[in-house]
């Protein structure tokens, strides 16, 4: 498919409509909808406005995009929720746990702040914060999570991959290291599902929004929750669809449904659960191997390409580490200046900032931009350092 597109513009623009007005690089941020995830969506409200909702034959289709997002991810069916954004599955795992007084949690306060808060409001029930120290933005190292542990830690909460800097984390060492220790492990995972691999061996619980990299609509997201430890999670919300209720008749005693079901209380977003079944399918036919080659292609493109205007680069260089995200500034241009030469030129990229108030360009393509889309950024940068 990536070839294809690359040699077939009409059809790029026909997949991928905002090709046609926009060189669209911000897919950390939020992405576009392709057009098939679009016509998925519509088709689904069209069915709910003509018809009253046939609910044996909308639940056979989330069970096929359960299975469709367990093939994506190499978990199991069961293993599967469709919970919403990511916050509201970082949310099942920290308000699900049972917390004991002087428990700890491993995070790190340079996180997305869905997945800081969470942890950190677990402090009203008497655990502590244990907030990693990093060099660099995002470099969280074995090592680093290693010294942090104690015999009081009970979960080590991560990003695969850091949403300012792209710094991918070791996630299979770490996972293990977890593992070895009797530790919890979850992961918000937004910033590589659907485009780098995340091994789940060692990871319990993970959380990802699909309206990133994942290419589908805002509102979709799931919750992987290893089956070995589905029974230490309390839903956070139980509603009429996640408590066993035989034609709706509520029981005396509440027993819990099967599988990722355990954490889906209410009615469905059939829509946005479509545009989601769209999405995968795609990223599922453009394959994953072939997706993250080419976004890391197209990203040292550009750095290759910027760097010798003088950049100065957030993101990693080693490959272990480097994810869809390259993060830059310049020492004598402005950031948002360098933003507005973007966006004067119909190029999407983002504007983000660190702790100490720099701002950097953030650059995120997707496995449909192009050799051009990046050759035509990196000029559009170079004019506005020089002029």
């Amino acid at each position: 498919m990536i070839a294809q597109l690359a040699a077939d513009e009409a059809l790029r623009q026909r997949e991928f409509p905002v090709c046609a007005r926009k060189i669209y690089c911000a897919h950390a941020a939020d992405a576009p909808l392709p057009r098939r995830v679009a016509d998925a969506m519509r088709e689904s409200i069209e069915r709910a406005s003509i018809d009253a909702r046939q609910y044996e034959n909308e639940l056979a289709r989330i069970a096929e995009t359960r299975a469709l997002v367990a093939r994506l991810t190499g978990a199991e069916e069961e293993e599967i929720a469709f919970t919403g954004p990511t916050a509201s599955g970082i949310n099942t795992v920290a308000n699900g746990l049972e917390w004991k007084q002087g428990d700890e949690v491993v995070c790190y306060l340079d996180d997305y702040p869905a997945n800081v808060y969470p942890w950190l409001a677990l402090e009203r029930q008497g655990v502590k914060p244990v907030l990693l120290e990093t060099a660099r933005i995002g470099e969280i190292t074995p090592e680093i999570v290693e010294r942090a542990l104690t015999a009081r830690t009970k979960l080590v909460a991560l990003s695969t991959a850091n949403y300012c800097s792209g710094y991918r984390i070791d996630l299979e060492t770490i996972g293990a290291l977890c593992a070895e220790r009797g530790v919890l492990f979850s992961v918000d995972a937004i910033q590589t599902m659907g485009v780098f691999p995340v091994p789940l061996q060692n990871v319990d619980f993970l959380s990802a929004g699909a309206q990133k990299w994942m290419l589908g609509p805002s509102g979709a997201g799931i919750l992987f929750v290893k089956k070995s430890r589905r029974d230490l999670l309390r839903p956070a919300i139980i509603g009429g669809w996640n408590a066993v209720s035989p034609n709706f008749i509520a029981q005396r005693e509440i027993q819990f449904e099967t599988g990722g079901r355990k954490f889906e209380p209410g009615a469905y977003t059939h829509s946005v659960l479509a545009g989601l079944r769209a999405a995968v399918e795609l990223l599922l036919e453009a394959g994953a191997h072939q997706i993250s080659d080419q976004i890391r292609s197209l990203t040292q493109m550009l750095r290759d390409q910027i760097a010798p205007a003088g950049f100065e680069f957030l993101s990693p260089t080693e490959e272990k580490n480097r994810c869809g995200i390259l993060t830059f500034r310049h020492s004598g241009t402005a950031s948002d200046r360098l933003a507005d030469a973007l966006a004067q030129n119909n190029i999407i990229a983002s504007l983000r900032f660190d702790r100490a108030n720099r701002s950097w360009i953030r650059v995120s393509p997707h496995f449909y931009n192009t050799a051009a889309d990046m050759e035509r950024l990196a000029a559009v940068l170079t004019q506005a350092v020089c002029t």
